[in-house]
């Protein structure tokens, strides 16, 4: 037996233990786990710094890799909320007698083991443990190399809180940051139940296409917000602001700016305040005719047809003129990858009209794509934001570490 099939097999066996962990014993472990992390901060960061260390710092990966005394405080209160949500173990969804007496009831119960592929994200190995432990699942993690010495000294952590609480500290594994251990992982049908691909296009692309086991895609965002004819200007700097420069280099980042063209009066006081982040502006004609009196001119270029449909992880963004609402509806679903979609407007129909129209997992109203996170949706954290729309769509918590089964009750039917 390899390597990796001993490691699979170790989860496989220790993922049926938790079958017989209480929702209390299992809360204990994520509040010690909280506490760890804190205490541990030192650890954490020496091991950050050495990642740190091999990485550009222009890279936009860079922010996503690096953690602070503030983001690991921030990632132990999340641990902390998730041990205080329910359980979505043994959930009754449903429940029928059917005429002969036979009583059926849908009941939520863990997928089993959950892999997961992720980037230079460490806080992604407390996030994904947390609930995945939390929803009865046991875990192998594949992390990039980036964040290798990271990862190691965080489920270093996690195993000893494990070991303490007398769990098997198999529930939670991570695997060499090679590609061969990638390539292992995608073929380990009978060991992982469902995969879970967190990072950028490419990756996405390559799980979807090499994976032998089932995977739900997630985290590739290409977000627009369309700024209506009937938008508030106010609102549109504050939101437009918010959603492109609070962290450019996560999913629900703000990519593409649609402009209705009798509010091209407005678009230089729409990205006045981009200037002062020094965001990189790629203009179609219209748009860049109304800012290039007011915009930095270092800062502001053409648009070509690839800048539309790029997720830019940068302080990068395009602008695009539209003609009508039907216009701006039209080029999210060429340009869109079905993750966060805003309109900012003050007439209701036309809100209406686009959170219908508008395919993506998350449409917003006058309000910033910045708001999909697991956290912000009162989830605890988040495993990813699901683009696509079996099983779950938008960001994933708990409920949808579940599946179910049924569980059927009788008094000795026989059918005919």
């Amino acid at each position: 037996m390899g390597e990796m099939t001993e490691i699979f097999k170790n989860v496989r066996e220790a993922s049926r233990s938790l079958v017989t962990c209480g929702v209390d014993k299992i809360n204990q472990v994520l509040l010690m786990l909280a506490d760890a992390t804190e205490t541990n901060t030192q650890q954490i960061l020496a091991a950050n710094a050495d990642d740190l260390a091999r990485m550009d710092v222009n890279n936009p990966k860079y922010d996503r890799l690096k953690l602070t005394e503030e983001r690991i405080h921030g990632i132990a209160e999340g641990i902390r909320n998730v041990a205080l949500l329910p359980s979505p173990v043994g959930r009754v969804m449903g429940e029928t007698v059917r005429p002969n007496g036979m009583k059926l009831s849908k009941v939520s119960v863990p997928f089993g083991v959950i892999g997961i592929i992720y980037e230079a994200r460490p806080n992604v190995t407390l996030d994904v443990f947390s609930l995945c432990l939390k929803s009865g699942n046991a875990c192998i993690l594949k992390g990039g190399s980036d964040a290798d010495c990271t990862n190691r000294a965080i489920v270093e952590i996690i195993r000893n809180v494990l070991i303490q609480c007398f769990f098997n500290p198999n529930i939670v594994a991570l695997l060499p940051a090679g590609h061969d251990a990638t390539a292992e992982l995608l073929n380990a049908r009978g060991w992982v139940d469902l995969l879970i691909p967190r990072g950028g296009r490419g990756l996405i692309d390559f799980v979807r296409e090499n994976a032998k086991i089932p995977v739900i895609e997630t985290g590739a965002g290409v977000c627009h917000t369309y700024f209506d004819e009937f938008g508030d200007i106010t609102k549109g700097k504050a939101i437009v602001t918010n959603a492109k420069t609070r962290r450019v280099s996560v999913c629900n980042a703000l990519d593409c700016l649609l402009v209705h063209w009798e509010r091209l009066k407005d678009l230089p006081e729409l990205c006045k305040p981009l200037a002062d982040f020094s965001v990189t502006i790629y203009a179609d004609t219209l748009a860049y005719e109304a800012l290039k009196e007011s915009y930095p001119a270092e800062l502001l270029m053409h648009a070509t047809e690839q800048d539309y449909g790029t997720e830019y992880l940068d302080y990068k963004m395009s602008i695009c003129t539209s003609t009508s609402l039907q216009g701006a509806v039209d080029h999210i679903a060429v340009y869109g990858s079905g993750h966060s979609e805003c309109i900012i407007t003050e007439k209701a129909e036309v809100a209406e009209y686009f959170t219908r129209a508008v395919d993506a997992a998350c449409v917003y109203v006058n309000v910033p794509t910045a708001f999909t996170d697991g956290g912000e949706f009162g989830l605890g954290a988040e495993i990813g934001i699901s683009t696509q729309k079996l099983h779950a769509r938008g960001p994933m918590g708990l409920e949808e570490l579940n599946t179910y089964k049924w569980v059927i009750r009788g008094e000795g039917q026989t059918r005919k």
